[in-house]
């Protein structure tokens, strides 16, 4: 890593301080390494801004009382500002019908209720019982999130929890595609659309792709 952005994230507060070993010089040791590794995995990997990774650090500098606290500042780095003004009605009906232990205050819930809004304004209507169904496959990737969240150090749990998430966000947009593509084949493969149709007739058959 260059000289001078280490030195950037040691005047930027990311980094604490070497041992001073002379004007020019100073010693390093395994947790500054550890600390760098985490610093260029939220800014290369989650794609994090350094006031975003100021405020991990901060919390790894003084760590809350609970992992529960530890996963909840991931979150609240990863998701969108707050909003006083935000309607979220939908957002708070949902989460009520799911019984799920969250907070009021929780970021995520404003996100919920931005992306609802966004839905309702682009005319996209989705059923309750299919809300449902998504928050099902969601709770399912959580469980698998949350055990799988290393306990051994803080700074473990906040690389898994931050870029861990954003990395794995991606993992399981393509397989959605892919699993939409499965069953689309199962489902539609021999089945025309009427404009398909239509031209089959007048081409005397039907023509497919592979």
């Amino acid at each position: 890593m260059p000289v001078a952005t280490v030195k950037y994230y040691l005047r930027e507060g990311l980094l604490r301080a070497g041992i001073h070993l002379s004007a020019t010089s100073a010693s390093y040791d395994g947790t500054h390494l550890e600390r760098l590794g985490l610093i260029r995995a939220l800014v290369d990997g989650a794609g994090l801004s350094i006031a975003q990774v100021k405020r991990v650090t901060q919390t790894l500098d003084n760590p809350p009382d609970t992992w529960h606290d530890m996963l909840g500042t991931a979150q609240s780095v990863l998701c969108g500002p707050p909003d006083e003004d935000l309607e979220t009605t939908s957002a708070d009906a949902l989460l009520q019908r799911l019984g799920w232990a969250v907070s009021e205050r929780s970021p995520a819930r404003a996100d919920l209720a931005r992306a609802l809004e966004r839905l309702d304004t682009g005319g996209i209507s989705v059923r309750a019982q299919d809300l449902d169904g998504y928050a099902a496959a969601a709770q399912a990737a959580a469980v698998i999130d949350v055990t799988a969240l290393p306990t051994d150090t803080p700074g473990a749990a906040l690389r898994q929890a931050i870029v861990g998430t954003v990395l794995l966000d991606h993992v399981l947009i393509a397989l959605r595609r892919l699993a939409q593509e499965d069953v689309s084949a199962r489902t539609f493969a021999r089945r025309q659309t009427s404009g398909a149709a239509d031209s089959a007739k007048s081409d005397g058959g039907a023509h497919f792709a592979g």
